[in-house]
């Protein structure tokens, strides 16, 4: 590569230190792009997929499992999708506590971590053991949160999850009853982590008034979120019900999501459950991944802007057209909440989410904002299919409904990805559990094909 001339006097102030960087960047930009034809030439499968955008097959797992085809003569097959808690179809699951008049969060949390569905007395010492252990350590809030304010409230639970390495008097014990204890732990105090960040951010960034509420005895997860979050601590139980099913739906999905697969790498190293599942929160944050939420709502903010008629179907048509080209919205050229590795016909979490969402919007006057979500689900296979040229069969996923439903709770966009990871804390920590237990567990690496070129060692005073 050739060189690029750089200030050969100290640098002295940041304008110098960024033009520097900026410089270098250019170079790297120029020279080290990858062409996407390389990974075909040597069969790598990009993002561990296979050509037919099946999963490569990385591990085996008890925990959770996502079905969205199935395999007929070597061909993929679109079908309804499942989605299964340790062998138990979560619309069963769901359905059970529900029609029962109960909250799913903590039985589904035990049936997940300890893989089987709790007694009534195992469902009521699990809840009095997530109780005792919502209060955070000694001056955490204030040391840990208060002290470094983010104005991203993941950032702050990945900071807040490797802290709480230092508070543990034994954090590199891995005996199963001691990783039990530390998980139990963790899926206690995330809400209040949450929550105190959330208030921390709002408070430093938004000028507003800070609240910290102290967890309530006898209140669920759902309803101590509520409770936490609000000035006012109001909240009813229609609310609180409907961001339960929220929980249970977001708590799992398969060893081969990123967040869980990032949990499963570090582990299967022998690190630390806090190393672990923060970097589990670091993936969840990504746009791709859990932040998917608040860019649909991004989304339909511009859609809703620029739209005039909400009913007009060929005007919603064409501006989702305008989308896949990079003409409207962030210019990612990507209809968010469409589409998933897994699912095809229908994902069963937006299938959920989208019934119980119907029911609130007409409660909450908000019945033209969810019809237009509806039109973009049904519009934008087909505008998907024209632009691209693309046959991929495509459905909504989970995250089309579920900022809608949050913003119809009155839940602020910074929290909608911290609530997924409330909720994915239960799947990373049986994750993690199932890693290092595994008696034939080896680190995971995967290889790379290296291409770079072959050069020579040039002396410093040599170089041009």
């Amino acid at each position: 590569a050739a060189a690029m001339s750089f200030p050969s006097t100290p640098l002295t102030g940041d304008e110098q230190a960024l033009s520097y960087i900026q410089g270098i960047c250019r170079q790297y930009a120029q020279y080290h792009k990858i062409d996407p034809s390389v990974y075909e030439r040597y069969g790598v499968k990009r993002g561990l997929r296979n050509a037919d955008g099946t999963g490569v097959m990385a591990g085996i797992t008890q925990i959770g499992n996502v079905r969205g085809y199935y395999i007929e003569d070597g061909e993929k097959v679109p079908m309804d999708g499942q989605l299964i808690y340790r062998g138990i179809n979560v619309q069963d699951l769901i359905g059970g506590f529900m029609t029962e008049g109960r909250f799913g969060y903590e039985e589904t949390a035990y049936l997940l971590l300890f893989g089987t569905l709790p007694t009534q007395a195992q469902l009521s010492g699990f809840r009095d053991l997530l109780a005792h252990f919502r209060s955070l350590p000694a001056n955490f809030t204030e040391d840990m949160i208060l002290k470094a304010p983010s104005r991203d409230v993941m950032n702050k639970l990945a900071r807040s999850t490797l802290a709480l390495y230092s508070y543990d008097p034994d954090p590199e014990n891995k005996a199963l009853e001691a990783e039990m204890l530390k998980a139990v732990q963790l899926i206690a105090r995330y809400p209040v982590i949450v929550a105190h960040a959330f208030a921390c951010k709002r408070h430093y960034y938004d000028n507003e008034s800070l609240y910290l509420h102290r967890p309530q005895e006898g209140l669920s997860v759902a309803e101590n979120f509520l409770y936490s979050v609000r000035h006012d601590n109001q909240f009813t139980q229609d609310e609180a019900r409907l961001l339960d099913l929220c929980l249970v739906l977001h708590m799992e999905h398969g060893g081969g999501n990123n967040s869980a697969f990032a949990c499963r790498v570090l582990s299967s190293s022998g690190t630390d459950i806090y190393s672990a599942i923060a970097a589990a929160v670091g993936s969840l944050k990504g746009p791709k991944h859990g932040g998917a939420n608040m860019k649909v709502m991004e989304m339909f903010g511009h859609i809703e802007r620029d739209v005039s008629d909400w009913k007009d179907e060929d005007a919603v048509s064409s501006y989702l057209e305008q989308l896949l080209r990079r003409q409207a919205g962030d210019r990612s050229g990507l209809i968010y909440g469409m589409g998933h590795a897994i699912y095809t016909l229908s994902d069963p979490r937006a299938v959920l989410l989208k019934r119980f969402a119907r029911r609130v919007a007409e409660k909450k006057d908000m019945l033209d904002e969810f019809e237009l979500f509806e039109t973009v689900e049904r519009l934008a296979p087909e505008v998907f299919h024209r632009v691209t040229g693309q046959d991929k069969v495509m459905c909504a996923n989970v995250d089309l409904y579920s900022g809608l439903v949050y913003k119809m709770m009155g839940i602020p966009p910074e929290l909608y990805t911290p609530l997924f990871a409330i909720a994915r804390i239960v799947g990373w920590c049986a994750h993690r559990v199932e890693e290092v237990y595994n008696p034939y567990g080896k680190i995971i690496r995967p290889a790379y094909k290296a291409i770079s070129p072959k050069q020579a060692f040039i002396p410093l005073t040599q170089r041009e």
